[in-house]
């Protein structure tokens, strides 16, 4: 190209083509090169305007926007591209924190629930105890330090702690009397050493001749449940049969507390949660005929335990011990071979009144076992004590807590070891 441009080259035909499409070549490089010329002009004068302005006057800023709307559009071509490789990344990233979050919940939740059956039964009873133990233990713990030798002002105090407790005054009595005896038999004085006679002394009292287990360790077996409403009678039912459940025995329940409100449905609740059958009928039926219904259930299914609810009241004037009557003749007729159990639930919270409903239920009824529900709840525990000593039934169950596993197996060394013990 460049011998053409200065006339040197060959002249042939050829070559002329050749030196014709050199010239264009040449023009037309030499008007790029004074176009480039010409823009490179251009921006090295506005970049020498850019630099030497200020910026401040706004009449600058005319000039400057086509500039930078040009230089702008340049990444919308890169947006784009950016905006369909985005999705991607972020449609994975929430499938990835579920996965993490997901078995960091579940191992939570499971060394929850581990933690929660390493309590024991007796760690469970000392702290359903723990408002008997402040007004009882405690009290008895500041009485014995507060004296140096055991006389008769000592037991005085003593006796009216265990009133306090509910114990009752012809229990204390008893206790009292056999703790003085005790005492000069062992020829104890000094008043640190009283505690362990104490213990010896009550549980004692509250063991003698008695059985405090559930009749049903052969099958079949019935067990009613009677008290008077609000004692936490249904719940007790519930609890019960988890009980049972848990010992590998197959339960059927029967609703034949036909008359409270909402009872039936209470019970069915309560079944659902032990995972047991429950036979019901309509609100208001016979509950005797609810047994012979229970009764036929069990022997067809060959359940090992049947527990009957029964009535707390009648809303007529039927008296209530007529019904109750009605129901064990039911049973007997129908399940003759069967073991039998008739559970009085009573209310730990109303304390002496407990007694008194027990010794109303004895009159009719053939009570082989205490349920004392709402222990945890009062400071009068004592009456554990009272029930066994005067009406000579064993509290057999005791409620410490609210949830499903807090009805325990009443064990008077246990029971009178977490009472006392500090």
């Amino acid at each position: 190209m460049f011998k053409k441009l200065f006339g040197l080259g060959k002249k042939n035909k050829d070559n002329e083509v050749e030196e014709v499409i050199d010239e264009v070549s040449v023009e037309d490089s030499i008007e790029e090169s004074v176009q480039a010329v010409e823009v490179g002009e251009v921006v090295d004068a506005f970049v020498e305007e850019a630099m030497n302005a200020s910026f401040e006057s706004e009449d600058v800023a005319p000039e400057v926007e086509p500039v930078l709307e040009e230089i702008a559009e340049e990444p919308e071509v890169v947006e784009p591209v950016v905006e369909e490789v985005a999705p991607e990344p972020e449609a994975e990233a929430p499938v990835t924190e579920e996965t993490i979050v997901e078995p960091e919940v579940e191992e939570e939740e499971e060394v929850v629930e581990d933690a929660k059956p390493k309590k024991s039964f007796f760690s469970k009873l000392k702290d359903g105890l723990l408002k008997t133990k402040k007004g009882f233990t405690d009290k008895i713990e500041d009485l014995i330090y507060n004296y140096g030798e055991i006389d008769e002002d000592l037991l005085e105090e003593l006796e009216e702690i265990l009133i306090m407790a509910d114990v009752g005054m012809p229990t204390t009595m008893k206790i009292i009397d056999e703790l003085r005896d005790a005492l000069r038999e062992r020829k104890i004085t000094d008043s640190k050493d009283i505690k362990p006679v104490l213990k010896d002394v009550i549980e004692g009292l509250i063991t003698s001749d008695m059985d405090f287990d559930l009749n049903v360790k052969e099958s079949p077996s019935v067990i009613f449940v009677i008290g008077v409403n609000g004692a936490g009678k249904t719940t007790s039912i519930g609890k019960i049969a988890h009980n049972l459940q848990q010992d590998k025995k197959s339960v059927i329940l029967a609703a034949a507390d036909t008359f409270r409100a909402a009872a039936i449905d209470q019970l069915q609740v309560w079944g659902d949660r032990a995972g047991v059958t429950v036979i019901a009928q309509g609100e208001g039926s016979d509950p005797a005929a609810v047994v012979f219904d229970s009764v036929q259930a069990a022997k067809a299914r060959k359940a090992d335990v049947l527990i009957c609810d029964t009535a707390g009241r009648l809303h007529n004037k039927v008296n209530l011990m007529k019904e109750l009557a009605k129901m064990f003749k039911v049973v007997e007729r129908e399940y003759p071979h069967a073991n039998k159990e008739v559970l009085l639930v009573l209310d730990a919270t109303t304390g002496q009144n407990a007694l008194q409903q027990a010794k109303l239920f004895k009159e009719s009824a053939n009570i082989t076992g205490i349920v004392l529900t709402k222990l945890d709840g009062t400071a009068k525990g004592g009456v554990v004590l009272a029930i066994n000593s005067e009406l000579g039934i064993p509290v057999k169950l005791i409620g410490v807590g609210e949830g499903i596993d807090d009805m325990q197996k009443f064990n008077p060394h246990d029971f009178v070891d977490a009472l006392l013990n500090s």
